[in-house]
């Protein structure tokens, strides 16, 4: 089974499709809580530093705080490896740091012995309304924070020995602030960890609508067009009333959102062509 597919499963049993599941009562602040598991072989590409691990780690994690519309308050982390060495000292002060770049704190977490280097991070965030990914409605504005592609253009960057380059694109900053200030008009949204067509298929299911997109996705400088399919963007998709993007705008400030599309009736296009859940898959 995909993962995709074991996905869908647990939704239908347990009736959540959301990336942080939110623990409160009505009378107080929604705590959300999440966690994501990374492995050598299949995330850490050769050249990255044990700072950038420690930082991409803890901020994938805060990243789904910020598509929940959540400020963030902690991260923790079990890191596994073969052997404890000075890589160690690196990934939590770059995990530290990511959390304090918005504010929250870096706790602490377990260490194991482990066959590769496996790191599973988890984020708690609050917040007094969850946006879900279940609330567009049909005439909404679709829209991005940032520019898309950006992994993409790390692991090309690995790839051709610029390990500079690729280091300073791994380590993104996750959209708290955007997600915190959004809030107040976004009526769905979700991190774009799995690429911008998995984000928008997520949406629409949940919504029960469909989802167009123009075309006029924003790019990172050096992205191509189909580097948006293979994720970990870490950008926010967002529904948004049409009366309400030029004041969205204003609160996100210089992170940018552009609008990409409308919320329909049914079905997920692009340009007016069908479009299917491509993304990654772990």
């Amino acid at each position: 089974m995909h993962e995709f597919d074991a996905l869908a499963r647990l939704t239908d049993e347990l009736g959540v499709s959301d990336d942080c599941a939110a623990v409160g009562t009505p009378d107080e602040a929604n705590l959300l809580l999440t966690t994501d598991m990374l492995h050598e072989t299949t995330d850490f590409p050769d050249g990255v530093t044990p700072y950038t691990v420690g930082w991409r780690s803890a901020a994938i994690s805060l990243s789904d705080v910020a598509g929940s519309g959540g400020r963030a308050v902690a991260v923790v982390a079990a890191y596994g490896a073969p052997e404890f060495d000075d890589g160690l000292n690196g990934f939590v002060r770059g995990a530290s740091e990511v959390c304090e770049s918005v504010g929250a704190e870096y706790v602490g977490g377990d260490l194991d012995a482990h066959d590769e280097r496996t790191v599973v991070s988890s984020a708690l965030g609050a917040t007094n309304g969850v946006v879900n990914r279940s609330g567009a409605r049909v005439g909404d504005a679709v829209a991005v924070t940032g520019a898309l592609g950006r992994t993409a253009v790390a692991l090309r960057a690995f790839e051709n020995g610029d390990a500079e380059r690729g280091n300073g694109l791994f380590a993104f900053p996750p959209r708290v602030p955007e997600g915190v200030a959004l809030s107040p008009y976004a009526t769905a949204m979700t991190d774009i960890s799995d690429g911008v067509a998995v984000g928008a298929h997520n949406i629409a299911d949940a919504s029960g609508v469909g989802i167009a997109l123009d075309g006029a996705l924003p790019l990172v400088d050096g992205a191509r067009e189909d580097d948006v399919y293979v994720g970990e963007d870490y950008e926010l998709l967002f529904t948004l009333p049409r009366e309400a993007v030029d004041e969205a705008r204003e609160a996100v400030g210089e992170t940018g959102i552009t609008v990409v599309g409308e919320v329909v009736e049914d079905g997920v296009r692009l340009d007016g062509e069908p479009l299917r859940r491509r993304g990654y898959e772990h």
